[in-house]
């Protein structure tokens, strides 16, 4: 399997912040001040303490545990702690880490190497290149959430601008297999009887959750062809989803790193080497249950959060919506036809003004302040509408729609009404506002003096000139049409 390295990575995951303090201990070494030299020159004794540890073993366990708890505190900010950050610094961290016999010692020498990790970028490689990578690995497969939770942001992080061999690791290390089964453990935390609101009493454990899913998601993202590994987890994953409380924000961890994680992975079934019997995605006993679980999720996010967050945070949701419906069975289509696409009541009005999720999507469509997510609604709708042209013009209104087929270069039908020519029975719709004929306003103003018609006639005419030389499409002036076919007569 061929894995080929991003030439530029790109931060498509959120970066975790430093991992949090704990309460502050009766230290056997005297904390002098922390600021300016005092402090580099008590990273600098610490270190050296801790190397001088690994190998005389002059250091008590309790000695040694403030040593690290005290530069953790230090490595909080990279301002003095240079010490920390150098090829010395991050190999003392991960022995101690990795090969002391303490697990207190072990946790607290890695927490200092992760906030490392994340303070200076230079770091990363450093660690890969001391070749502790299998460690980290070794580590992961731990069946404790504070392991999981250091292994985890390690590995995570050093797919940033590193070269470290993830393959390698898949085939040696087992890393898919340990990930899927860490998730699996997760999973059997969210009983069948009732939503679980993310946990208060264990936050490690959906701490732990939430990097492991970052982790997938980032190796998935950079490297494609390894996202078949983790099929094994979309079950679990689907299953945590569900089962959790929706909070508020509705996209607040852990829900937006379980949507992250699903975006790149083989939903479809279509890589794996033995074709699903039941797809995860849709199950048996209940086929439209995810589907109608992210439409929820969506509808929640569209309107708890404000249009300028809208364009990063419900992206990928609206991405995992389309990708299910792209595959999903003719009922589970239909019944997210019905979710998504407007009902015949909110035709009362024109399309987009009333306060259902059609609408909602319908006015996000054409938001300046939301370009990705304008984008993909409206593919969204087209898709739905079995990319056709005519059908997308009938679903939601030539105005809503037009934009979108004339930026992709999809042949509009020449005459908005023609989108509505199959329609045989039913009160005839308005093809531009979408809205039913007989519940439009009635004009009671006075007719148009002919005056006024010759002037909305040239604005007409003007309006199509400019048009036709921008050439985003080939349009015909009525008028010019009208003198060909010789439909204007000549007045004195």
């Amino acid at each position: 399997m061929g894995i080929r390295r991003p030439s530029r990575f790109r931060a498509l995951a959120t970066v975790p912040q430093t991992y949090p303090a704990n309460v502050a201990m009766a230290s056997m070494i005297e904390m002098k001040s922390s600021s300016g030299q005092d402090k580099l020159q008590e990273v600098t004794e610490m270190l050296n303490m801790l190397r001088a540890d690994l190998t005389e073993m002059n250091l008590l366990p309790q000695q040694r545990n403030e040593a690290l708890e005290k530069l953790k505190v230090h490595g909080r900010s990279v301002e003095n702690a240079d010490p920390i950050f150098t090829k010395e610094g991050i190999d003392t961290l991960c022995r101690h880490g990795f090969h002391s016999p303490s697990t207190t010692t072990s946790r607290e020498a890695l927490r200092c190497l992760a906030n490392a990790l994340l303070l200076q970028t230079e770091t990363r490689q450093i660690f890969v290149d001391l070749g502790f990578s299998e460690k980290v690995c070794e580590l992961l497969k731990s069946d404790n959430r504070d392991d999981e939770f250091l292994a985890s942001r390690i590995l995570f992080l050093t797919t940033y601008g590193t070269n470290l061999d993830f393959e390698k690791l898949m085939r040696d290390s087992q890393l898919a297999e340990t990930i899927n089964q860490n998730i699996a453990r997760h999973s059997k935390r969210y009983p069948k009887s009732g939503r679980r609101a993310s946990s208060i009493a264990s936050p490690m454990e959906d701490m732990a959750l939430s990097e492991t899913l970052k982790l997938m998601f980032n190796i998935t993202n950079f490297y494609p062809d390894l996202a078949e590994m983790f099929s094994k987890s979309i079950a679990h994953i689907f299953k945590i989803l569900f089962r959790t409380r929706i909070p508020t924000p509705p996209l607040h961890p852990p829900v937006c790193y379980l949507v992250n994680a699903l975006m790149n992975l083989d939903l479809e079934g279509k890589k794996g080497s033995q074709p699903l019997a039941v797809n995860p995605v849709f199950p048996k006993f209940d086929q439209k249950l995810n589907a109608e679980h992210l439409i929820k999720i969506l509808d929640m996010a569209i309107t708890q959060y404000p249009e300028k967050e809208l364009d990063t945070v419900a992206a990928p949701v609206l991405v995992l919506i389309r990708r299910v419906y792209e595959f999903a069975p003719d009922t589970v289509k239909r019944y997210m036809q019905c979710l998504l696409l407007p009902t015949d009541e909110e035709r009362n009005m024109p399309l987009g003004q009333s306060d259902t999720l059609s609408s909602r999507l319908l006015r996000l469509s054409t938001c300046p302040s939301t370009p990705n997510l304008r984008e993909s609604i409206s593919a969204m709708f087209f898709e739905i509408s079995g990319k056709d042209a005519s059908t997308f013009v009938k679903n939601v209104g030539y105005g809503f729609a037009s934009g979108f087929l004339m930026s992709h270069n999809i042949a509009v039908p020449e005459n908005a009404s023609d989108a509505f020519s199959s329609q045989t029975e039913g009160t005839p719709i308005n093809p531009i506002t979408g809205q039913r004929l007989d519940a439009e306003a009635i004009e009671t103003g006075p007719e148009m003096t002919e005056e006024e018609k010759e002037r909305e006639a040239e604005k007409l005419f003007v309006l199509f000139e400019r048009l036709k030389k921008t050439g985003v499409m080939n349009v015909r002036n009525p008028v010019e049409q009208a003198v060909q076919e010789g439909r204007f007569e000549e007045l004195d």
